[in-house]
């Protein structure tokens, strides 16, 4: 059964017009442990995400998207350079 989620993002950040472009892409820098979890543990391939631009007038849902690959770690809370670097 497809199941439904809810992803963040800035406009200024990553707007939905740049994942239209883009095709696809990562979420990283998710530090938040529950959202983390949920993502690495509920999340399947298939699934839909309304993407959600928050920190606008008005907020609100952008478009919809699908998840297309399973969980893997966060590649940039290794990465020195990266602002999401977890040591």
């Amino acid at each position: 059964m497809t199941s439904y989620w809810l992803m963040k993002s800035e406009p200024h950040v990553y707007p939905w017009n740049e994942l239209k472009n883009d095709g696809r892409t990562h979420w990283d820098g998710v530090r938040n442990y529950q959202a983390r979890n949920i993502m690495r543990d509920d999340m399947s391939i298939g699934d839909l995400v309304l993407f959600y631009h928050s920190n606008c007038k008005p907020p609100h849902i952008a478009g919809v998207a699908r998840v297309c690959k399973d969980a893997y770690p966060d590649f940039t809370a290794q990465d020195t350079k990266s602002k999401y670097y977890d040591p």
